[in-house]
């Protein structure tokens, strides 16, 4: 599984490279929105799994890159940090389309259950729509979690 990590930070980038390598986690680190932005264009298989993104970055913010992936319909999990902890701020990331949303300073072990916990409800997710239930195939219909079949 691959993480984007962007922060303008140096310093947090590379101690949550450290922890998110202990994890097993492959880190792909930008140092700012630009990098980030090109990375996710790039990323044409849909590698990065999860991106964990600054608010507070020069030039193009947390907010206007996690404004273009929703806008263009990228549904990648995003984990916002920032050193902004106001409700009103963590309500305008959480609405604008972040997953999660931390505040700086933060536990790296935190983040790393947290990461686990988008990780599992993404799969999870991603397991029902690619399942679905109730099966219709003409006039028959078939429920797989009660192994029924009906006409």
């Amino acid at each position: 599984m691959r993480i984007l990590v962007a922060d303008d930070d140096r310093e947090i980038v590379e101690l949550l490279n450290i922890y998110l390598h202990n994890e097993g986690y492959d880190v792909i680190k930008a140092y700012n929105g630009h990098q980030a932005l090109s990375y996710i264009k790039n990323d044409v298989d849909h590698e990065i799994g999860l991106i964990i993104l600054d608010i507070m970055m020069p030039k193009v913010d947390g907010m206007q890159v996690l404004d273009k992936l929703r806008a263009a319909n990228y549904e990648t999990p995003v984990l916002m940090l920032s050193a902004k902890s106001s409700d009103q701020d963590k309500i305008q990331g959480l609405t604008s389309g972040a997953d999660d949303y931390v505040t700086k300073p933060f536990n790296p072990l935190e983040i790393i259950a947290r990461v686990k916990s988008i990780l599992r409800r993404q799969s999870t997710y991603q397991k029902e729509v690619a399942e679905p239930d109730v099966i219709e195939i003409g006039p028959l219909i078939i429920r797989r979690a009660s192994h029924e079949v009906k006409t």
